[in-house]
């Protein structure tokens, strides 16, 4: 497979109609004696706004391996820094512990690597009048899962981003 250096995977889920709760992690996997695993001591030192935290699926239970998340945007209020250490938190390390399961990441090397998640909250998401944090756990456990997968892959490959270069925009394209 790999010498598990550094593989870089990103995934998108959309939330349910009506909802801000879209997922889109990026993801760095690598060993923790690798540049994955310097970035992710480096982000030991907080910044004001993007607080990193550990994945854990509950009190005393980190995940292996070791994973770090890190929000996208600055988390203004309390209400979002709830759901970043709450729902967010909680479907992330639900899927890093059924990427071991499912044998996405092999248990042997689940102590040598580290991941790096940024994670994306909408800010208008913790005070949507109909959130529903059902739908922000599943968009942000099923892409998670995904962009492990497809980092662990090297995927997209480079001939399906060469073949794919003139059919597929991105999504925010409205200026060609």
């Amino acid at each position: 497979m790999s010498d598990y250096t550094f593989h870089a995977g990103e995934a998108t889920v959309l939330a349910a109609d009506g909802q801000y709760t879209d997922a889109m992690p990026e993801i760095l996997i690598g060993r923790t004696d690798g540049p994955v695993g310097q970035a992710f001591a480096n982000l030991m030192a907080q910044s004001k706004g993007h607080t990193a935290m550990f994945a854990i699926r509950a009190c005393n239970q980190l995940v292996r391996p070791a994973t770090m998340l890190v929000p996208k945007v600055t988390l203004k209020d309390s209400a979002n820094i709830e759901l970043f250490g709450g729902v967010v938190q909680s479907a992330t390390a639900d899927a890093v512990v059924d990427c071991l399961i499912e044998g996405v990441i092999p248990k042997t090397e689940a102590n040598r690597l580290c991941i790096i998640s940024l994670v994306w909250i909408d800010p208008r998401c913790a005070t949507h009048a109909e959130l529903d944090k059902k739908d922000m756990y599943r968009t942000n456990y099923e892409a998670t899962k995904l962009a492990i997968r497809r980092a662990l892959a090297n995927e997209p490959t480079v001939d399906e981003l060469i073949a794919n270069r003139h059919t597929i925009r991105h999504d925010m394209d409205d200026w060609s």
